[in-house]
């Protein structure tokens, strides 16, 4: 499951994983475990939420952040 970070338009970026990034055509994002970077709950939210739906028009751009897999790649080195 892939960790992103979702910057919203006038809210502090948010940290959750998706099950898949969206596509072009999607309209909304569904996210799991959503909270602010330090890990702490986002206030606009329910502190037992684990699932948030929104609309990519209120997205501005999202990160992928590397995965498990991706980090232990072991890239070319030229001395």
């Amino acid at each position: 499951m892939p960790s992103i970070i979702i910057h919203i338009h006038n809210e502090d970026p948010v940290l959750c994983e998706v099950e898949d990034l969206p596509t072009p055509t999607d309209q909304i994002i569904t996210v799991r475990n959503p909270r602010k970077r330090d890990g702490k709950d986002l206030t606009y939210i329910d502190a037992r939420v684990t699932t948030v739906i929104w609309p990519i028009s209120r997205i501005n751009f999202i990160e992928v952040l590397p995965g498990e897999e991706e980090e232990q790649i072991i890239s070319f080195v030229r001395e």
